[in-house]
């Protein structure tokens, strides 16, 4: 399946063109009425159900990772969630790329996770999709954001409301927009 924005020059999306194949949005449209049906009025409790899920439309869920109800995953085929890691209610993952987030991360309430961008320059304003990364034991606190092609390093946190466009070192304590360290994580 093409998961690759379509060229803009030839699809037209600034004229109401599609970004993605026929096929692409097809899944996606499967993936959200099965996630309504199944998923988003479940307990918190439900998570196995919900792991079973994404699994079944592709994600790569070790262990106990978790995805809560009100979440909303746009490719599933695109996340890989380690052992213990959650992605809390309320949170985006708008994966066009790879999302990977490392074990015992966590994904606070209503943070935003974004693999995708538009060539400024381009008169077609070409979709651009890049991945992201999040390491091991991270928090990306409640209503951040992570921009596309942003990896997190292990234990690093990312304060409330914060916004990350470039790369979290390891151990870091970051916030503001953007994002600026402030300190070591202890």
């Amino acid at each position: 399946m093409r998961v690759e924005p379509l060229d803009a020059s030839l699809s037209r999306p600034r004229q109401g063109g599609p970004s993605f194949s026929r096929r692409n949005r097809l899944y996606r449209a499967v993936w959200r009425l099965a996630w309504l049906l199944l998923a988003a009025w479940t307990p918190p409790f439900a998570r196995r159900w919900r792991r079973g899920l994404l699994r079944a439309f592709g994600a790569t869920m070790q262990g106990s990772a978790d995805v809560r109800a009100s979440a909303r995953i746009w490719f599933p085929r695109h996340l890989t969630m380690g052992d213990g890691s959650v992605l809390a209610g309320g949170v985006t993952c708008y994966n066009m790329a790879t999302v990977t987030i490392g074990e015992g991360t966590i994904v606070s309430q209503g943070a935003h996770l974004c693999c995708g961008s538009h060539e400024l320059e381009d008169p077609h304003f070409q979709l651009v999709a890049k991945p992201i990364r999040i390491g091991r034991h991270c928090w990306i606190a409640a209503e951040a954001f992570v921009g596309p092609g942003v990896t997190v390093g292990d234990r690093a946190v990312l304060g409330a409301r914060s916004v990350a466009f470039a790369d979290l070192e390891a151990g870091g304590v970051y916030v503001g927009n953007p994002a600026r360290k402030i300190r070591e994580r202890g």
